[in-house]
Formats: C-alpha cells, structure tokens, sequence
C-alpha cells in the first residue's frame, strides 16, 4: 500500500497523519497591552501612508485582505461566509475596519472588535499584503492600531497569534509592548 504522504508535495511528508488526517501542532499566543504609555511607537517609515477608517463597512475590501493576506497562514474561518454572514459582522457597531494605503495602493489592514463592558479591544485581524512585507510597515501600522483602540479610551487592547501566522508576527506584538498572558497549543486536522 502507498503511504497517504507520496501523492503530496514533500512539504508534507512526515507529518503527523492520523486517520487521513495531517495533524498539525500550533501554538497560540494570547497578548496584552493595558496603557499607552507601554507602546514601542514605530513612526512612519515612509512618506505617503495614509491610514482610513472604512465606513461604510466593505465586504469586498474585507474579503480581499482576508483572502490575501490570510492564505499563507491558514485563515480558513470566513472562507464559507456567504455577503450576508459578512454583512451582519461588518455592520455590528463594535467591528471597525482600518486599511493602510501608500499613495493610493493598498497595503494592508486591521480590524478591531471593541467590548465596552470589559473597556478593552481585540485587535481581530492584522496584516500586510506580501509585496509590502519587509518595508518596516508591520510595526508602523500596529503602533497605529494600538493607539487608535486607546484613543477611543479602551483601558486594554489584545490579540492573538500563532505559529501559522507571519514568522514576524509574534516578535512585533512584543517588541510594540505587548505582553503574553495566555499560551497554548491546539491541533488542527488538515485533509
């Protein structure tokens, strides 16, 4: 019998398989930041950034950072949502969208879910599009999204990330101030 790994790129031999199943081990990190006064502010790299608020809401622009950004590092969760699951998130009053523009291309995006009663906000969604990777624009569009959520006088922000996320991704939440408070490691099975 042929082992379930040689019809596969070999990226994926010797994995875990179980069942048919790749069993992949991630880490995940839950992080914190409780005061301005702790941020690492990177400023801006570059002339001509322009952060914008999206509002209205826009499936179309959400759809795309998800899908670009997210294929290298396995955002599958919104694949299947359908315009109205997509239109009844974007509309909750606690879900804003911020883009990140150079000139007028686009470059990436977060999105922050606000929750008043606990004062704080989640840093949701995070990145930059592949060719403005290496620029210094990670750290740049983080300061930013972490100061918006304290100017709207939120008392905590957090995220989380894990190891299927940019390589860099870990090391710039800590480098900006942020602060692990949660670690732990899930499998998730991949046909």
């Amino acid at each position: 019998a042929r082992s379930p790994t040689s019809t596969l790129p070999p990226i994926w031999w010797g994995k875990n398989w179980q069942n048919g199943w790749i069993v992949l081990k991630v880490d995940r990190y839950y992080l914190e930041i409780n005061s301005i006064k702790n941020l690492n502010e990177v400023i801006s790299p570059k002339q001509n950034l322009i952060i914008e608020k999206i509002s209205p809401p826009n499936i179309e622009l959400n759809k795309f950072f998800y899908k670009n950004i997210g294929k290298k590092h396995r955002w599958v969760d919104r694949l299947v949502w359908d315009n109205l699951k997509w239109m009844s998130y974007l509309e909750n009053k606690d879900v804003h969208t911020y883009i990140l523009k150079l000139n007028t291309d686009l470059a990436g995006y977060f999105e922050i879910i606000k929750d008043e009663k606990n004062n704080s906000a989640e840093i949701a969604y995070f990145g930059l599009l592949d060719q403005y990777i290496g620029q210094k624009l990670g750290g740049y569009l983080l300061s930013e999204a972490i100061k918006i959520c304290f100017d709207k006088n939120h008392k905590r922000v957090w995220v989380h990330t894990c190891t299927l996320d940019h390589k860099n991704a870990l090391k710039n939440y800590l480098k900006r101030g942020m602060t692990i408070f949660k670690e732990e490691t899930i499998n998730i099975n991949i046909t």
